[in-house]
């Protein structure tokens, strides 16, 4: 299993990937669009400079998280991630407004038909856009991180915006004159898909600043190694709480009621050795020894 280091590392890899990927890409579309004549190109480079700058806000993010525990924050700094999460739906939500108020705006100004060679911009870019959020997305997998599975969204969400945009040139070009402003109209549709993802973001995002419990996997592989420890009898409560990339676990477990404090308190050691040997991603582990009910009605 990954160690937590690494998982950091690969996490802040994606990111600069994505830093010069939507960084190339962003100067191809609004150059394309520009002299194509298409908004919907140049709106595919506008949400791609907002790309830019949220990415490398993820990048800032990681950076700061991997920054040790310290007396202000005994917990470390994970929670930098979801606070950097809502800034890149902040950035997603801004770009859609824009991309949205221009649309309606060149939809009633009369204007020439997207150029033909547009469409072969597009479907580069589709093809890429779409590599780059499978490859995101797996590194994600690995890593589980709220703001780079924000940074693979918005690599999907780009090659959707790039498909309308797509779809809208193929009909001003195919049916010609009085259909100019099919591309602005697929760049306003892509602006409400964008902020639609931006809500897909933001909800897990806000589940784990609050504390939401939506782990209960996790919590399932917890209890079924804990009774894998020798001297644990069961379990009882299991609160975990997510913090970036790392998992914060409060844990209720059953021992024999007749052993010593001090054998309790070194199974709750040994318990939580054999956890985060396991599960390098749970940083910290509260553990609280409950007696054997059936031991203690025995000594009573």
């Amino acid at each position: 299993m990954e160690s937590i280091k690494t998982k950091e590392s690969s996490a802040i890899k994606a990111t600069y990937f994505s830093i010069i990927s939507n960084t190339l890409l962003a100067g191809i579309k609004l150059t394309s669009g520009i002299l194509g004549n298409s908004y919907a190109l140049i709106a595919d480079g506008i949400e791609s400079t907002t790309d830019i700058f949220s990415s490398f806000f993820v990048l800032i993010g990681f950076k700061y998280a991997q920054r040790p525990p310290d007396e202000n924050h005994p917990y470390g700094h994970s929670r930098i991630e979801p606070l950097i999460t809502f800034l890149v739906v902040a950035f997603l939500v801004t770009s859609a407004t824009v991309i949205a108020y221009e649309s309606i705006v060149n939809i009633q100004v009369p204007h020439k038909v997207p150029e033909p060679w547009t469409l072969i911009v597009l479907g580069i870019i589709i093809i890429w856009k779409e590599l780059s959020y499978r490859y995101v997305l797996k590194k994600n997998k690995k890593i589980n991180s709220s703001s780079l599975k924000a940074d693979a969204w918005h690599h999907r969400s780009d090659a959707i915006t790039s498909v309308t945009a797509f779809i809208g040139i193929s009909i001003a070009l195919f049916f010609g004159q009085g259909y100019e402003t099919a591309d602005d109209w697929a760049a306003l549709f892509a602006s409400t898909f964008i902020l639609y993802n931006a809500y897909l973001i933001f909800r897990p995002a806000l589940g784990e600043i609050m504390d939401e419990h939506r782990y209960d996997d996790v919590v399932e592989q917890i209890r079924t190694l804990s009774l894998s420890v020798q001297g644990i009898k069961g379990t009882e409560k299991c609160f975990v709480r997510k913090a970036g990339m790392k998992y914060l676990v409060e844990l209720h477990v059953i021992v024999d009621g007749k052993i010593t404090v001090a054998q309790g308190h070194l199974l709750a050691h040994n318990l939580q050795d054999k956890i985060q040997q396991e599960f390098p991603e749970i940083s910290h582990i509260t553990t609280h020894v409950e007696p054997d009910k059936k031991d203690s009605k025995l000594q009573d």
